[in-house]
């Protein structure tokens, strides 16, 4: 695939984000030699969670229990959205998929086929998802069942307040009992990170040390809840020690910002995608794509501050919105960064946003992005696949809001498997 700073492969997927990753992943499951670009910073976000869809339209309030019924009323009345382009039973296929490598690399996950679980949030709210990670299963049964739980944060990780959750849902959960402790072994520190944590919980000898300190606080709770700290490699085997060392069934929370289950996810791509087949070229910048008199496209990227330049039969756009810079917004327009492809958008920008900064219904630069047609291509001016074998995934794709809808794995996936689909068949 490499021969000095020249790559040949079958396939280029820019970005490194979920739709990203999952694109590779898709790709190396067929066999399809790829190089991977972009940076991945922006799995610290992730929760973790595999989002299918929770909200719709966005404007509604309560959350839909079956996420197929709320995709079948989108695709009845969003024509543009990008799961009308996506048959229920491959967006099923694309999130399972997805599921089993995940489980494969030590992340197993739980999910009830036709409904949307509750998890808890570390604000104290609650919000709807599908796959769930198992470390925060418990805390799915917790929510309906409301044992006695006892709810414990750290002193100096400013991430994580047990007493805010526990005020939050003191109404409907009022076993709810929320303490904080010194983490052991992390007196010293004035402030700490999940990261930190999470990693000397890897460690034996500091799981039996952080065990004796939660089991001084028990008073007859039947539960555990934590933030997600429980290691960033082995957490199903770490989980098992400390339940066995305390007595209780724990469940995860995730955290906010610095996300542990965010890393977990980054990590399990990085470390387990084929190197047969795949090449990721982490903190990488595309500079210029072109196509060659023989139609395949040339990519020159700078990869950790060396120009390298990339043959490829296709690409997967899978860059992102304008955290991931895939999107860029001047004075007067958003444009696409790499091909300069149309975006959908208001006419101007000063209808970018609702005059209500907090409006239900979001603002339209939200759903801002590009069109594609049912194959995944990007559209040009004139609503035709601007080239052959250039597809895009994920949350650059216009007609969604997959913050607000609770969308944003199954939407990368789906895309990412769909636009895979139509590669393999070009080919």
């Amino acid at each position: 695939m490499k021969k000095g700073d020249e790559y040949n492969c079958e396939l280029v997927v820019i970005g490194a984000g979920m739709a990203g990753m999952a694109t590779t992943l898709f790709a190396a499951n067929r066999g399809i030699s790829t190089v991977q670009l972009g940076h991945t910073g922006g799995f610290q976000f992730a929760t973790g969670l595999l989002d299918l869809i929770g909200v719709y339209p966005i404007n509604q309030n309560g959350f839909w229990q079956n996420p197929w019924d709320a995709i079948d009323l989108l695709k009845s009345v969003d024509p543009i959205h990008p799961y009308t382009k996506v048959d229920n039973s491959t967006i099923s296929e694309s999130l399972a998929e997805l599921a089993v490598f995940l489980s494969d690399c030590g992340l197993p996950y739980r999910v009830e086929p036709d409904a949307n679980s509750m998890v808890l949030t570390a604000h104290g709210t609650t919000r709807p998802t599908y796959y769930v990670p198992s470390s925060m299963w418990n805390g799915v049964s917790a929510l309906k069942q409301k044992p006695s739980c006892l709810l414990v944060g750290f002193r100096g990780l400013r991430e994580f307040s047990a007493r805010q959750i526990a005020e939050t849902q003191k109404t409907v959960w009022p076993g709810l009992r929320p303490v904080q402790i010194e983490f052991p072994g992390m007196t010293e520190k004035s402030e700490l990170y999940p990261e930190q944590l999470a990693r000397r919980l890897e460690v034996p000898d500091a799981r039996q040390e952080f065990a004796k300190a939660v089991k001084q606080q028990l008073n007859g709770e039947s539960m555990l809840g934590l933030p997600a700290v429980l290691g960033i490699h082995g957490t199903s085997k770490i989980m098992t020690a400390l339940e066995d060392q305390i007595g209780l069934p724990i469940f995860e929370i995730p955290t906010p910002t610095i996300s542990v289950s965010g890393l977990r996810l980054k990590e399990a791509f990085e470390t387990n995608l084929p190197r047969d087949t795949v090449c990721q070229l982490a903190n990488s910048n595309v500079d210029k794509v072109s196509l060659t008199r023989q139609g395949r496209f040339r990519i020159e990227a700078m990869h950790s501050g060396s120009q390298i330049l990339i043959h490829a039969e296709g690409i997967v756009l899978a860059s992102g919105r304008f955290l991931g810079k895939g999107l860029q917004a001047d004075r007067f327009k958003i444009r696409e960064t790499i091909f300069d492809l149309p975006v959908q958008q208001s006419q101007n920008r000063t209808l970018w946003h609702n005059r209500d900064f907090f409006d239900r219904s979001g603002h339209p630069v939200n759903r801002a992005g590009i069109l594609v047609d049912s194959n995944f291509h990007p559209l040009d001016q004139q609503g035709t696949p601007a080239f052959g074998k250039l597809f895009a995934a994920g949350s650059i794709l216009a007609g969604q809001d997959w913050i607000r809808e609770k969308s944003g794995s199954g939407l990368a996936a789906a895309s990412a498997f769909s636009a895979i689909q139509s590669f393999v068949s070009q080919r």
